[in-house]
């Protein structure tokens, strides 16, 4: 009964109501003028497949699986690339907080310090008006996870991948490190390597926030439009577009 109610809510929510009203233009097209109803219905299909979780869990576990997580740790100082902060939310002890994938990654970035010691940069800056500064707010977060300040160096300029890349190279510069430890978003860390490559560095990639379970199963709900999936579709395809500039335009 759960999984049945969960069905329907699919299809009369958004984004999936979409999908229904669409199908019903189609019928009511059809009747007239078949080639805009067969148009129609193509387009249809796309967003309703670009809905589902089992499209996106593909579209974005092919990105993950790029790079494994080393077994072993291998170089002289943590890199952590940011992801989004909100600016102005309380938080224990200030205001301001890392984002879902950030969150994920600076969780993960200290449980790798406390294993290997290491220092760590955070690279982010204040992407828009309204959000917050990623560095300084990670840098907060990680002195309240009890890593000490003298360890963490704060890149606060970067607004994109490449900026990460080329401040983190010049920062390292100035602190006399060479062999960076990168920690991404395994969905990420394509794109990541390739434009720290650009910037001069060969890191080590660490990728963490998996998105995609493994191995992937399949079920009813599987198929059904979530608000979720087009999210991780929208995601996925950001990512194939940029690692195709990065490679194209170095």
């Amino acid at each position: 009964m759960i999984y049945l109610i969960k069905f329907v809510y699919s299809f009369v929510l958004p984004p999936g109501i979409f999908v229904i009203l669409l199908l019903g233009m189609v019928v009511w097209l059809w009747k007239s003028s078949r080639r805009p109803a067969v148009v129609l219905l193509a387009v249809s299909l796309l967003l309703y497949l670009s809905m589902t979780s089992v499209v996106s869990d593909l579209l974005i576990g092919s990105l993950e699986r790029q790079y494994t997580q080393p077994s072993v740790v291998e170089g002289d100082v943590i890199v952590i690339l940011g992801g989004g902060a909100t600016s102005g939310t309380p938080d224990l002890d200030g205001q301001g907080n890392m984002s879902g994938p950030a969150a994920n990654r600076l969780l993960a970035a200290a449980r790798l310090y406390r294993q290997t010691g290491l220092p760590v940069i955070f690279s982010g800056g204040q992407v828009f008006a309204d959000s917050g500064n990623e560095a300084d707010i990670a840098r907060r977060q990680l002195i309240g996870l009890g890593i000490p300040a003298e360890d963490i160096l704060p890149e606060n300029r970067s607004l994109n991948t490449e900026q990460n890349a080329v401040n983190t190279a010049a920062l390292m510069q100035e602190h006399g490190f060479s062999h960076p430890v990168l920690v991404t978003s395994a969905f990420h860390m394509p794109r990541s390597m390739v434009q720290f490559e650009h910037a001069g560095l060969t890191p080590q990639p660490f990728p963490v926030d998996y998105l995609a379970s493994r191995p992937m199963s399949l079920y009813v709900s599987k198929f059904t439009p979530s608000a979720g999936s087009v999210s991780t579709t929208g995601l996925a395809l950001k990512e194939y577009l940029g690692l195709v500039a990065a490679k194209l335009l170095p």
